[in-house]
């Protein structure tokens, strides 16, 4: 029996958490018998970063010849070269006369969109039916409508959601047109099934969605005893830790730099520590400078070993203003770490239970507080830190086997006896 997983962008070269859950769900399925195939459809070259069983077929149906009308991107030249701001001022003017003409050729960004949509569905189309699976699970809603716009697929379908529901197909976060939102919501009546990361996100699905929904969490490494942070003992400096994408719009590192600045000369044997790369690495080094911290306050880079990291940390800051789980976070409470985030932050509050395995701040002011605290009293940060590894052990790989087991048979056999 085959199961086609489809992730239709960023599976190649991509380190995040939908990349990560993408291919251990992979793993899963073919150690359990299935035959395994994940699909995208980039412009790039590259591989899979996370480790899938060799039996495991990763596809690129990017088609170079394939029709796409593209708006051409629009560029701010920041140099100092009067030449060059002459040029790409020149270039910006043609870039937004070309893409009006388009946009009024199409009748219309919505018409825009959904041509392109539609000319990839088609592909998608000719490649399912090539391939012919039992099963498709898509990693995403965006990767639901990429499939199904405009066709008719006999093969039923689970989705994978790494995030709140509503984050997928909402204008909740910003950023989405209303067309786009209305694509996005009706796609969830061709599922037959899905998966969600918290009971609570029952209630963030869309009311056209009728099949089957199971809580199935992301599974996080277990840490021996002996591998936990000993906040007993004696050190030199101690340490606070992040680890992320650098992106303040949703990670909002600056909070945690402007907490800590705040707090840095009354605590000077503490530093603040960030792995993570991302757009806003410039902004937040230069914050860094201006606030004269960079002996204090470290921009690390990418790490491919992050327990490592947080292993040789004293407390983990997490200030998102939204998340689908927060993997991060899970894997510092696997390692003793006691953690602060913002009570208002999906999948923060889920994981952390405030006054128990760390703390929930309601703004800055308490988040500066909070932090305060854990940095006062070691005994509370060990308390914090062995009631967090107890809480996560029920985030493991056991329980997302015999979850998605149960979630693929139950749709299977469903569509079988219909």
């Amino acid at each position: 029996m085959k199961i086609l997983l489809i992730q239709h962008l960023y599976f190649l070269n991509g380190i995040g958490g939908t990349e990560k859950i993408c291919s251990i769900l992979a793993n899963i399925l073919s150690a359990n018998g299935y035959e395994v195939e994940i699909a995208t459809n980039e412009n790039v070259v590259g591989k899979p970063v996370f480790t899938l069983d060799k039996s495991i077929r990763v596809t690129n149906i990017y088609d170079v010849n394939l029709e796409q009308k593209e708006e051409i991107p629009l560029y701010n030249y920041k140099g100092r070269n009067p030449f060059l701001w002459i040029k790409y001022k020149i270039e910006k003017k043609y870039a937004k006369w070309y893409n009006r003409r388009l946009i009024k050729r199409m009748e219309g960004e919505d018409k825009l969109f959904q041509y392109n949509l539609r000319n990839r569905a088609i592909a998608w189309k000719s490649y399912i039916d090539l391939v012919k699976p039992n099963l498709i699970i898509t990693m995403s809603i965006g990767s639901l409508l990429e499939i199904t716009y405009g066709n008719t697929l006999t093969t039923p379908i689970l989705d994978s959601v790494n995030g709140r529901p509503d984050y997928d197909y909402s204008n909740i976060l910003g950023g989405r047109k209303s067309y786009m939102v209305d694509l996005l919501t009706s796609s969830f009546s061709k599922l037959d099934g899905i998966q969600i990361l918290f009971d609570s996100y029952r209630k963030f699905l869309p009311d056209n969605f009728a099949g089957e929904c199971r809580v199935i969490t992301n599974p996080i490494d277990e840490v021996s005893d002996t591998d936990l942070v000993r906040h007993s003992n004696e050190k030199s400096r101690f340490k606070i830790i992040h680890i992320g994408r650098l992106d303040t719009a949703c990670k909002q590192q600056h909070i945690a730099i402007d907490i800590f600045s705040n707090l840095a000369e009354k605590y000077p044997t503490w530093d603040l520590e960030f792995w993570g790369i991302g757009n806003d690495f410039e902004r937040l080094k230069l914050q860094i400078i201006e606030l004269g911290l960079s002996k204090r306050i470290f921009l690390r880079g990418f790490t491919d070993d992050p327990i490592a990291k947080m292993k040789d940390a004293d407390i983990f800051i997490f200030p998102s203003k939204y998340e689908g789980f927060g993997l991060a976070l899970a894997e510092a409470m696997s390692v003793g770490l006691p953690s602060i985030g913002f009570a208002t932050c999906s999948g923060v509050n889920e994981l952390i239970k405030h006054g128990e395995n760390g703390f929930l701040a309601n703004d800055r002011e308490g988040m500066e507080l909070h932090l305060e605290q854990l940095i006062n009293n070691p005994l509370l940060r060990e308390q914090m830190g062995i009631k967090g590894k107890i809480f996560i052990k029920d985030f493991n790989l056991d329980k997302m086997t015999r979850g998605w087991l149960e979630l693929v048979n139950a749709v299977i056999n469903k569509y079988d006896n219909v």
